[in-house]
């Protein structure tokens, strides 16, 4: 059974930075792809980074493009988010999520979200 468990949240000021990690279990990262979505209040659910081990494949969002990256540790089963510069539109709750077998280009998953989900961590960033 495919876990995510997504931790790191919190509130921070603008300009700061914040790490997500997303502990995952039950699948092998070659397998699959992984990805960080995000919904705001009143929003749609956004991909924001997504990313396939094998080909090395990553997409990212233009609103995060140069301030968010999106890394893994495979001995851990992790992957992690690295926010810098936040800003108070960055305020979401944070989802991981992965999809098995991923045959498409890594932006259609991110533009159409994966199949399993975490439960979500919350991010505040003030003005």
């Amino acid at each position: 059974e495919v876990q995510l468990v997504e931790s790191g949240g919190g509130l921070v000021q603008a300009g700061g930075s914040l790490r997500l990690s997303c502990a995952a279990s039950g699948f092998a990262f070659d397998d699959y792809a992984v990805g960080w979505f995000r919904q705001a209040p009143g929003k749609e659910r956004e991909g924001v980074s997504c990313f396939k081990s094998r080909g090395r494949t990553t997409y990212y969002a233009d609103s995060v493009k140069g301030r968010f990256t999106i890394s893994s540790d495979n001995a851990k089963n992790t992957v992690y988010l690295q926010m810098d510069s936040l800003k108070p539109e960055d305020t979401a709750v944070y989802y991981c999520a992965a999809v098995r077998f991923p045959y498409r280009a890594i932006s259609y998953y991110c533009s159409n979200g994966m199949n399993s989900w975490g439960k979500g961590t919350l991010v505040t960033v003030s003005p």
